[in-house]
């Protein structure tokens, strides 16, 4: 029976390990891309990173307003992902890092589309819909 708890607590554990690990390298990537000089990247924001359960892959992703902006600032990050990686190795403590993947997030555009739409059928703020009613 102890080891049926064991293995329970040891899964629980897998994720907590995940989460420390995706703090720690979205820590690293944006302090080491702020030190990157390079104008593509000068309004890009980490806004997240996923790290697979064996810690392998981790997905960076990035937010720009500018969605015309994206490919330029994908392709300038890609260029630099070798030098975050090595920072990444350099600063952690782990005997193996992920390897980092780079991703625009879109869900800030997609929650603004989808409050425009709303807008526009008429259901938008529900603090405005309440006065009103």
């Amino acid at each position: 029976m102890s080891n049926k708890r064991g293995h329970h607590r040891r899964s629980g554990q897998n994720y907590e390990r995940t989460d420390r690990v995706s703090g720690l390298v979205k820590e690293i990537v944006a302090g080491e891309l702020e030190r990157i000089d390079d104008s593509r990247l000068f309004l890009v924001s980490i806004t997240g990173v996923d790290v697979d359960r064996e810690l392998a892959n981790a997905t960076v992703w990035f937010y720009i307003s500018d969605e015309e902006d994206v490919e330029v600032v994908a392709d300038a990050l890609e260029q630099h992902r070798q030098r975050v990686q090595q920072a990444l190795a350099r600063q952690s403590r782990m005997r193996r890092t992920p390897t980092i993947h780079f991703a625009p997030d879109t869900s800030i555009h997609d929650a603004g589309r989808i409050e425009s739409i709303l807008d526009e059928l008429g259901m938008g703020d529900s603090e405005t819909q309440t006065k009103t009613d």
